[in-house]
């Protein structure tokens, strides 16, 4: 069947934005479900073929209004901290993967795409890569034709990982980083788009789950020490040991420090550290013949931007002057 009409759940998000605009450019029709309908009009609003809508994804009845004459589904829904009630792994990964699927099965939607994370499964080190991983379950046993991607960490202009780093080292002189070796293979946010927009097109990549990797594997302490040397802020960089990274994580669990931490989108929790516990690379090649762009090639359009040196040249340029 002909595919026109793709429902993205999550699509007003950091990487559903960019599947929603790479599906509008390839001419689809694509509806969002978001929860903030003017925040996400804004982000979205030159893209013609595409409708946002205010839904609460996990109200059954909401869920399949929205669904009602898609193709197909793509759901992007994760969170990385566990929350109270819709906010929490339990809710966000498992209970809405099965919503979704039964959504799916009742309205006779048969192409689902998935968000999943490498390293999930069932026996995973951490709440997040289990609920994860049960979710993969739930759509990989749902008789859709389903296909499951599996990112690393993904990076681009608006990320919470580089960006996170970034704006660390803007306020600490000295850092103690957790799980300093813990090892990464990031994946570029457009490249994970362009994946899954492909997808919907090929009939090989019905009832596959592909790994999505970055051409570099990284440990952490060393892309710390990149993005201090992109945005000029190197700073001594302290690697903590098993013992002090689970007691740094448990600290930022502690209230006020977790409201103010998770307000800065800096916070850590015991369960990130569990989930850094698995490495976070792939050794596959990546799928439908794109080459995955590497971190160097592409941060530095953003992160040097903020460099003491970037941000004269723009006061001397709001001044009138030239530096020629």
């Amino acid at each position: 069947m002909e595919i026109t009409t793709v429902a993205v759940l999550g699509g007003s998000g950091f990487v559903g934005r960019h599947i929603c605009h790479l599906l509008a450019a390839e001419g689809y029709r694509v509806r969002v479900a978001t929860r903030d309908r003017e925040r996400a009009k804004q982000q979205l609003i030159l893209l013609p073929t595409v409708d946002v809508a205010n839904v609460d994804v996990h109200e059954p009845a909401q869920l399949a209004e929205f669904v009602r004459g898609a193709d197909a589904v793509v759901n992007l829904v994760g969170v990385l901290h566990d929350g109270r009630g819709k906010a929490g792994f339990q809710a966000a990964h498992v209970e809405l993967a099965r919503k979704v699927v039964a959504t799916c099965r009742e309205l006779g939607v048969t192409r689902l795409l998935h968000m999943s994370a490498l390293a999930a499964g069932r026996d995973g080190p951490s709440r997040y890569l289990r609920t994860k991983g049960e979710a993969e379950a739930i759509v990989r046993e749902s008789g859709r034709a389903w296909t499951i991607f599996r990112p690393s960490v993904i990076f681009g202009r608006e990320d919470s990982f580089v960006n996170l780093f970034a704006k660390a080292l803007r306020f600490a002189p000295v850092l103690p980083l957790a799980c300093p070796n813990a090892r990464f293979q990031p994946v570029f946010v457009e490249d994970v788009a362009a994946a899954f927009v492909k997808s919907l097109a090929d009939l090989g990549a019905v009832g596959k789950a592909y790994d999505l990797c970055g051409p570099r594997v990284y440990a952490l302490r060393e892309l710390v020490e990149y993005v201090g040397a992109v945005t000029g802020r190197r700073r001594l960089v302290v690697g903590l040991n098993d013992t002090l990274s689970y007691l740094q994580a448990f600290a930022m669990e502690l209230f006020p420090v977790k409201q103010i931490l998770r307000a800065l989108g800096m916070l850590m929790t015991r369960d990130n550290y569990h989930s850094m516990k698995v490495d976070s690379v792939c050794s596959c090649e990546f799928p439908f013949g794109i080459a995955p762009r590497a971190l160097e090639a592409v941060a530095p359009s953003w992160l040097g931007s903020s460099t003491p040196r970037a941000r004269y040249r723009d006061f001397r340029g709001q001044a009138g002057r030239d530096d020629a």
